[in-house]
């Protein structure tokens, strides 16, 4: 503790005291409100708790996959309902970044301290609404969803944990856009990596070694979670940029309105990629059985393992044309959009060739007990297919950042919808079920959806980019004139 409290004060700056935080700004703050480039560059560090966590979320398929093919499909099927955790802590984080770094921006410390207290407060209730919801429909939905009676008590037993504390994914998931949004990188990678290691450290021991079974993945995932929220309460009192306090709380309804107007659309991104998969899991279930879901679920943990490590470009994104917006700097708009998408693409690229090449590979993770074996030809056709679809996925999400920096969670909304749901999943279903290609025909049905909806979504910012500074053009001739 004492070693990470001493690297987070010197890259926070001097503190007056536990109870009061200094005002000046620190080195992540001037980071953000500087060189667009190395802004970017210095977020891309975040690749490497991204990294950790998405191999916990690999390890936890490995561990399930451990129980059979009914315990992987079960996940499967959980999967879809986590996704809207995910989407509305995920929105609260993007919130976080726009909203907070925005007021950096224009210089009203006083205002990012409040928004960053509605935001604690939004999670609070978010996390109840879910827990009484969800706990109450939980059967019926994953009957909805397709679960057969072989895996449906499996679902149950590993959803209602998740579901009764699901504070704790929420809190650590929209904490870190706080810290984000000040530039505080060290503080997040910290707690995302502390929540990973000891989640892979505790899940074999509470499945197999205690014998809980698919029950101990769910509980060995939310006492990571504690843990990770006990350092991050910690930090937000003692020595961070944002002051959460309640002190500081005065309610605006401007705030929240900013909060929600890109925390709603932003986290639909997950609602929508929960419905994708759920969409699919269904149209699978017509076309080759839960054998399909069981692939699906074991390939879609490495797609997202891989999205995850293009995730900083789209936070680094969201941070800077939020400050850039906040201190009227337009002109870096598109400084920030073409680099990011020249990175992304680079980085993509170097993605897809490894997954190709290790497919069979990574296939075999799922694949290493005799219940699970059958599916290591399908999964590796499936993950060297998917190897397509990284390569545009940067030119999509960088694209509909933009728009979530500067506050237009309804351009943002409309965009993921095109890119991750509509053209997806018609095409999922064109060429699965009316052209005949089957399974194989729903991995080439997402891929072209993906990158039909990037390039709509880069031509859609464009024209945005030119508006704005046409706009400002405008403005400055007036002001000479």
């Amino acid at each position: 503790m004492k070693d990470i409290d001493k690297d987070n004060k010197k890259s926070n700056g001097n503190l007056s005291s536990n109870s009061e935080k200094t005002n000046e700004k620190t080195e992540g703050v001037s980071t953000i409100l500087g060189d667009p480039k190395k802004a970017i560059l210095k977020f891309q560090p975040l690749i490497i708790a991204m990294i950790i966590t998405s191999i916990n979320n690999v390890f936890d398929g490995i561990w399930i996959a451990g129980l059979g093919q009914n315990a992987l499909a079960a996940v499967g099927f959980i999967t879809p309902l986590l996704g809207i955790i995910t989407g509305l802590s995920s929105g609260l984080s993007s919130g976080s970044l726009s909203v907070i770094s925005r007021f950096i921006g224009s210089n009203n410390k006083k205002e990012a301290d409040n928004a960053a207290t509605h935001i604690l407060i939004l999670t609070v209730i978010f996390s109840l609404a879910i827990m009484i919801s969800l706990g109450l429909f939980l059967e019926p939905l994953l009957v909805i969803l397709g679960a057969t009676d072989s895996v449906l008590e499996l679902g149950l037993q590993y959803g209602y944990i998740l579901f009764a504390c699901s504070f704790f994914p929420m809190f650590t998931t929209t904490s870190y856009g706080i810290l984000r949004a000040e530039g505080n990188i060290k503080k997040t990678i910290y707690a995302m990596s502390i929540a990973a290691i000891l989640n892979i450290t505790l899940d074999p021991i509470f499945i197999y070694v205690l014998g809980m079974g698919i029950i101990g993945g769910s509980i060995g995932t939310i006492i990571s979670l504690v843990v990770a929220s006990a350092f991050l309460f910690y930090w937000f009192k003692k020595s961070t940029y944002i002051n959460i306090s309640p002190k500081n709380f005065k309610y605006h309804q401007s705030t929240l309105k900013k909060i929600l107007s890109v925390g709603l659309p932003a986290g639909s991104e997950y609602f929508i990629m929960a419905l994708l998969v759920g969409l699919i899991n269904m149209i699978l279930v017509s076309v080759s059985g839960t054998e399909g879901v069981a692939v699906f679920a074991a390939g879609w943990n490495i797609v997202l393992f891989a999205i995850v490590a293009l995730a900083p470009l789209s936070i680094s994104v969201i941070t800077t044309v939020g400050a850039a917006f906040g201190a009227k700097k337009y002109e870096k708009f598109n400084i920030i959009q073409n680099f990011s998408i020249k990175l992304g693409i680079l980085i993509s690229i170097i993605i897809a060739i490894s997954t190709f090449i290790l497919a069979p590979y990574i296939a075999g993770l799922f694949t290493y007990t005799p219940e699970a074996a059958s599916l290591n030809a399908s999964i590796t056709e499936f993950l060297r297919i998917m190897a397509l679809f990284y390569i545009f996925v940067p030119i999509g999400s960088v694209s509909t950042s933009i728009f979530l920096g500067v506050g237009k969670g309804i351009d943002s909304f409309m965009l993921i919808t095109i890119r991750q749901l509509i053209l997806s999943v018609v095409f999922a279903y064109i060429l699965a079920i009316p052209l005949g290609f089957g399974q194989q025909g729903i991995w080439y049905g997402i891929v072209i959806g993906n990158m039909l909806g990037s390039f709509i979504a880069l031509l859609w910012s464009k024209i945005y980019i030119k508006k704005i500074m046409t706009t400002k053009k405008d403005e400055n001739v007036a002001i000479k004139s």
